[in-house]
C-alpha cells in the first residue's frame, strides 16, 4: 500500500479502550486521527506516533474509517450530531464504527440517522478490556450491512482478535452486548459477594483464589477481578459507574419486554450502592468494599 492509498481512520475518545484501539490501528498501518476531551489524552497519542485534532469533526475530515469509544448513547450522538459532529463531516461512503453500551433501538435510531446522509454504520460494541484493546485482540459484536462491514474490515482485523457478524441491521450487536453485560454484571457481584463472605468466615484469602479458580465455582470475572480486591487495587480498569448504566439498561429494556430480571436488578442495587458510597469511578471490584462495609469485614486495605 503506498502512502497515497493508506487508509485514514478517526477514532473519538482515547481513554482506556479508545487509546488502546487507536494505537492498534496504528501498527496496522493506518494513518489515525485522534481525538478526545482529554489534551493529554490527544498529546500522549501524538507522542505514541499518531495525529491530534481538536475536534471530533476535524478527526473526521477525509477519514475512510471513524471509530467511536465513547460512554453510552447519548455521548454517541452528540459525536455524530453535536455542534462539532461527525456526520456531515467524514466523507460519503465512509463507516462510522460505533463501540458505546447502549439501547438495540438507540442503535438503530441512530444508525438509520447516519445512513440517511450517505454515510455507513456499524454497530459494533466491544469486550475485552483495556490489555486486550491495548493489543488488537478484543472481541467484537458486530451488526450492520454488507458494505459497512467491507469498509469497517481493515480497522476491525486491526483492533480485535475475534469479530462476531450478528446480522445485517444495526441493534443486533447492541442487544448481544446486553446479554454479555448482564452475565458480567451478576458475575462480578456474585464473585464480590462470595469473596468477602469468605473474608467474614476468616479464610485465606490468597488460597480461597487459588481454590476457587481451580474448581467449578469459578468465573471468569472471579478470576480476574479478585486479585484486586487481593491486592486492595481499585484503580479503574472498569468502572463501577459502567455497571450502574449497563444494568440499568438491562432493567428498562426488561421492563419494556416485560421479562423478569431478579439477579440483574439485585446486583444493580450494590452498584448503586458503590456508587453512592463514592467509588463510582474505581474498579468494578468495588462491590467487595461495599460487601465489607455492610457486614462489618475486614479485606486486604486500599492502596494509597
Amino acid at each position: 500500500m503506498t502512502s497515497s492509498d493508506t487508509l485514514k481512520a478517526a477514532v473519538f475518545g482515547l481513554g482506556s479502550m479508545g487509546g488502546g484501539m487507536a494505537r492498534s490501528l496504528l501498527r496496522a498501518g493506518l494513518d489515525v486521527t485522534g481525538f478526545d476531551p482529554s489534551a493529554d489524552a490527544v498529546g500522549q497519542f501524538v507522542t505514541d506516533g499518531g495525529k491530534g485534532a481538536p475536534s471530533a469533526a476535524k478527526a473526521a475530515e477525509g477519514a475512510d474509517i471513524a471509530v467511536s469509544v465513547v460512554v453510552n448513547a447519548a455521548q454517541t450522538e452528540s459525536v455524530l450530531f453535536g455542534p462539532e459532529g461527525v456526520a456531515e463531516a467524514l466523507p460519503e461512503g465512509a463507516v462510522f464504527i460505533s463501540c458505546a453500551t447502549m439501547d438495540p433501538e438507540k442503535a438503530r435510531a441512530l444508525a438509520g440517522r447516519l445512513e440517511a446522509t450517505g454515510r455507513l454504520y456499524l454497530d459494533a460494541p466491544i469486550s475485552g478490556g483495556a490489555a486486550r484493546a491495548a493489543t488488537g485482540a478484543l472481541t467484537v459484536l458486530a451488526s450492520g450491512s454488507h458494505a459497512a462491514f467491507q469498509k469497517a474490515r481493515p480497522a476491525l482485523d486491526a483492533m480485535a482478535a475475534k469479530v462476531y457478524e450478528l446480522g445485517d441491521a444495526p441493534g443486533t450487536g447492541a442487544a448481544f452486548k446486553m446479554i454479555n453485560q448482564l452475565l458480567a454484571g451478576v458475575h462480578i457481584a456474585a464473585a464480590c459477594e462470595a469473596f468477602t463472605f469468605a473474608a467474614k468466615q476468616g479464610l485465606d484469602l490468597a488460597k480461597v483464589y487459588e481454590v476457587i479458580t481451580a474448581s467449578a465455582g469459578n468465573s471468569w470475572m472471579f478470576e480476574n477481578r479478585m486479585p484486586h480486591v487481593l491486592a486492595g487495587d481499585y484503580k479503574p480498569l472498569s468502572a463501577v459507574e459502567i455497571f450502574v448504566k449497563d444494568l440499568g439498561i438491562i432493567h428498562d429494556m426488561a421492563r419494556d419486554a416485560r421479562y423478569p430480571v431478579p439477579l440483574a436488578a439485585a446486583a444493580l442495587q450494590m452498584y448503586l450502592a458503590a456508587a453512592g458510597s463514592g467509588m463510582g469511578r474505581d474498579d468494578d471490584s468495588s462491590l467487595a468494599r461495599i460487601y465489607a462495609q455492610l457486614s462489618g469485614t475486614s479485606l486486604p486495605p486500599p492502596q494509597g
